[in-house]
């Protein structure tokens, strides 16, 4: 007994895939069946002690249920619960069909053991998923229309004996066995031709969250002004378009976006670092139980070994800049062109504040202003997700460092603080076209300045994206396209542009990763990002509204400073 305990979690472990295998074999056997012709010493036994018409309906209704067998083969593959309580009945109801249609007991007999083989393993089986939000991809849908249009050219081939060849569509049909054969066929084929249209205008899996249409703000406030573990842009999970896992304890969340079945978490928890793994685990179990395809985006080395933990695959995806706010200066040979930028702008008529969150409410209709003209001049709109927008209760949440030249207001930035005073960032950065063309440069000394007077240890600049990504001939495939992009990809975003003017400041760069389920579904996780980031596809493609936008040197800097990735 000891021995079938120990072999339980194993045989828990097969049993998904193991079941898969089997129900769709029984719903192929059935479509053969049902395509081709009836044993004719057991239908003229069957004939004189059943109705014709229950042996028809029998035929008919077996093939449909071979392939109801060959759809719920693909919901026991994801460990559906639903798959698995709709698999016993189809069994049992193929299994006596089987002897209506022809006293077919093999048949049967291989459905009720299939069935009493399956039912001890409902455990295995733990998504609650339903099963009209179980996943129909395209190769699914392929795999099915091989299996049906190959029972039909079974039954072609076994009936090529009949005169029928030659008779039109309605003489064929008279024929009894061979109407039987093709009625059974068609009817699964037009069932799988209404799940396929069906499909089309159906999305996957996107099930609702707690708290996804209103989160409890106040309480991701609460844990931002106290925890433990943050980034700067943990600050985004302000944004108001996240989705929130809380801890137990309540003191610690984990942000991420939904798109279709894509599940992407934006960093790691944040908040008490003893529940970091927790949260992990649970988000991972969330997604799982929904059939979701769970990621994580923007995290750090630190991150990895807790992600290494969940069995997921990683990619470097970019590099982050932090510049030390202790041994950071202006002065030396090094940074005579930024020091001499910083200096003009000063003597022009710049001066820096940083306002706090009444004084912002109260300049809010300047900097949207501010915010309007620079987005004229600049592709793709506000973004959100992994970078934030200018929207005035986000904004409002912030302090916000403002530039003024002679006197009015001409380039802002909100600024992400964090509870340790580890680091801070800028998120949004806009600047009016009055605005000297260097003004950003000393925004950037002066906010320095001013995060050093505060007690911070670092400032960080945001990503470059793909920067750090080896190109050798062992390195993985991904790392080795991530570098060609970032080598001859200008057309495509200024990558090494974004790392040069970032090296302006000399600062130490971290690597960012994203992390998924399998490798090949990594370039997946990237799109949705993107996408979620960019407010989908339309986005993507918007244009300036201003005709006579000139290329910027500092846009990509801008766009891309409160990024923990790619855009």
């Amino acid at each position: 007994m000891r021995f079938f305990r120990d072999l339980r979690p194993a045989a828990f472990a097969a049993a998904p895939w193991t079941a898969a295998i089997l129900t769709l074999a029984a719903g192929v056997m059935l479509l053969a069946s049902g395509a081709t012709p009836s044993e004719p010493v057991r239908f003229m036994r069957l004939i004189q002690i059943t109705p014709v018409y229950l042996i028809e309906t029998a035929h008919f209704l077996s093939s449909i249920l071979g392939l109801a067998l060959v759809i719920l083969a693909f919901g026991l593959r994801a460990r559906l619960d639903a798959a698995w309580a709709a698999a016993l009945p189809t069994l049992l109801l193929a299994a006596t069909l089987a002897l209506l249609k022809g006293f077919n007991w093999e048949e049967t007999a291989a459905l009720i053991v299939l069935a009493v083989a399956l039912a001890p393993f409902h455990g295995a089986f733990p998504r609650k998923a339903r099963l009209n939000k179980m996943e129909i991809t395209r190769g699914w849908l392929v795999s099915a229309a091989c299996a049906v249009a190959g029972a039909g050219l079974l039954g072609f081939w076994s009936f090529q004996h009949a005169d029928y060849a030659g008779e039109p569509w309605w003489r064929v049909m008279v024929d009894a066995d061979a109407a039987r054969a093709i009625r059974a066929w068609a009817g699964a084929a037009l069932a799988l031709f209404a799940i396929g249209v069906w499909r089309l205008f159906v999305s996957a899996a996107a099930p609702p969250v707690v708290g996804e249409a209103d989160p409890d703000y106040e309480r991701v406030r609460a844990i931002l002004a106290a925890a433990e573990v943050a980034e700067p842009g943990s600050n985004l999970a302000l944004l108001g378009d996240k989705r929130f896992l809380f801890s137990a304890s309540g003191e610690s969340f984990l942000m991420f976006g939904v798109r279709g079945r894509t599940w992407v978490a934006l960093g790691a928890p944040v908040g008490r670092r003893d529940e970091r793994l927790e949260l992990i685990w649970r988000f991972r179990e969330l997604a799982d139980g929904h059939a979701a395809r769970p990621g994580f985006y923007g995290l750090g080395a630190e991150d990895l070994p807790d992600i290494v933990e969940l069995g997921f695959s990683i990619q470097k995806v970019g590099e982050s800049a932090a510049v030390p706010l202790e041994t950071f200066s202006v002065e030396g040979r090094k940074r005579g062109n930024l020091r001499r930028a910083w200096r003009k702008a000063a003597e022009e008529g710049a001066t820096f504040e940083v306002l706090d969150r009444q004084a912002v409410a109260a300049m809010m209709p300047t900097l949207q202003a501010i915010s309007d003209d620079w987005l004229g001049h600049h592709a793709g709109g506000e973004k959100g997700f992994t970078m934030g927008g200018f929207a005035a209760g986000y904004v409002a949440e912030f302090p916000v460092a403002l530039v003024r030249q002679n006197g009015k207001a001409v380039a802002f930035a909100t600024l992400w603080t964090t509870a340790g005073r580890t680091a801070f960032s800028m998120d949004l950065m806009r600047y009016a076209d009055e605005a000297p063309k260097n003004i950003m440069d000393y925004l950037f000394i002066e906010l320095i300045a001013w995060g050093r007077e505060q007690g911070y240890a670092a400032i960080e600049f945001g990503s470059a994206p793909l920067s750090g990504l080896e190109d050798r001939p062992l390195a993985p495939i991904m790392s080795r396209v991530g570098n060609l992009l970032f080598e001859r990809g200008e057309e495509i975003y200024n990558f090494q542009g974004v790392r040069r003017y970032k090296d302006k400041y000399d600062p130490l760069w971290q690597p960012r990763y994203i992390a998924g389920q399998h490798k090949w579904l990594i370039p997946l996780l990237m799109a949705e990002v993107g996408l979620l980031s960019s407010g989908g596809a339309m986005n993507l493609a918007k244009r300036p509204t201003s005709p006579d936008s000139a290329p910027d040197p500092v846009a990509p800097l801008v766009a891309t400073a409160g990024d923990l990735g790619v855009q």
